[in-house]
């Protein structure tokens, strides 16, 4: 039987934590200075999320197997309702319109020749009326439930489809290359996942759909060795460049395992505040240091070093940057909460109100697929009054 590299690490991963800790005792400084302190609630979140990150890809297989086209029975039944949702959806957009537009106060309320006259002499334009959705709100709630329902199915399609078709045992066996399982294949595979891995961690920040996901992870307002078992759940449902890529180029499926393994490993030990910085590693290596900056809600370390093990990606693909001031950890909104379950869930719960609150097919797929910065800027003028 295969032993996941990252539950065998799990005793270090406590030992680890102990030494952290051990550590802080011995380097006190003022309560509330030190955004690395272990605090237990906070660490029971992570550490549970932790644990959850495990079971979840066994659990995942369980529920999306049945729902992909092409592996499951029910594949074709969730597309089907994903149409007849969306095409439902569509017709509420018109009748919303209607009722809207039809509702619209008549702006003629002085002719024509004397408001001109009026506008000229005062030099202002009249603002254009406002719109007022009249729509009864158990319609509105019909429309914005069909509307998720049409949405969140075809995105469920997509990703359970893209992962089937993308996996390392179906890409390695239509390839005709095979690196064998010597140690350059391993340094192939870890190496190939370290280039993957970077743009997938920095497609998180740039798509909300990924970002949903991924959030969970920058959730803690703490930085220590605990926040790094702080782990999304819902991977199987986004869409990622895959990994099964290089399956493609001659690596096989188990060498592939491995590198993940290797690569969430290595994330471990940087999520701390207790080593500073490391002379020449860091211009190679991600380091603490350059961790601290991708986990920190500062505007100028937003969307920054997405790398895992080499930092030479952002350095080469202009997402670098250096720690040059005092890191604030978190969302650039906190969420306030050492509940799990919302931790998981709160940014999938703001999509599906935005998705079901706006008014367009465009603005539904953008709430879902767009940056976050644009979603949260868009959702107060999103909507009418």
């Amino acid at each position: 039987m295969k032993i996941d590299l990252t539950v065998a690490a799990i005793p270090a991963f406590v030992g680890a934590m102990a030494a952290e800790y051990a550590w802080q005792r011995t380097h006190p400084v003022a309560p509330g200075t030190r955004a690395g302190d272990y605090q237990l609630a906070d660490t029971v979140a992570s550490l549970s999320m932790g644990v959850g990150s495990l079971a979840a890809p066994y659990v995942a297989r369980r529920l999306l197997d049945p729902v992909t086209l092409g592996l499951g029975r029910h594949g074709r039944t969730l597309l089907a309702i994903g149409a007849a949702t969306a095409a439902l959806t569509t017709v509420g957009d018109v009748v919303r319109r209607r009722v809207r537009d039809g509702a619209l106060p008549d702006p003629q309320t002085v002719p024509a020749d004397v408001r001109e006259v009026q506008e000229e002499l005062a030099q202002i334009r009249q603002a254009p009326p406002t719109r007022t959705d009249r729509t009864p709100p158990t319609l509105r709630r019909v429309h914005g439930g069909l509307a998720v329902s049409a949405v969140a199915s075809t995105a469920l399609i997509t990703s359970t489809t893209w992962a089937a078709m993308t996996s390392g045992k179906r890409l390695h066996a239509r390839s005709p290359l095979d690196l064998g399982t010597g140690h350059w294949a391993l340094l192939a595979a870890v190496l190939g996942w370290d280039f993957i891995y970077y743009w997938n961690h920095r497609l998180s920040h740039e798509s909300r759909w990924l970002w949903a996901v991924h959030s969970v992870h920058h959730s803690s307002e703490r930085y220590n060795l605990s926040t790094a078992l702080r782990q999304p759940v819902a991977e199987g449902v986004t869409l990622t460049v895959p990994y099964g890529l290089l399956a493609l180029a001659g690596v096989r499926p188990a060498l592939i395992e491995q590198a993940r393994g290797i690569n969430l490993i290595y994330q471990f030990w940087i999520h701390t505040e207790a080593i500073q910085r490391l002379g020449w590693v860091e211009k190679v290596f991600n380091t603490p240091s350059h961790h601290r900056v991708h986990h920190g809600s500062n505007r100028d370390y937003l969307d920054r070093n997405h790398g895992s093990i080499l930092i030479l990606w952002d350095r080469l693909f202009g997402t670098f940057e250096e720690e040059d001031e005092p890191v604030v950890y978190g969302l650039t909104s906190n969420i306030d909460t050492f509940d799990p379950v919302r931790i998981a869930t709160h940014e999938w719960r703001d999509i599906a109100a935005d998705v079901a609150a706006a008014e367009s097919w465009h603005d539904r797929w953008s709430f879902l697929l767009r940056p976050p910065g644009w979603a949260y800027a868009r959702r107060p003028a999103a909507g009418v009054a």
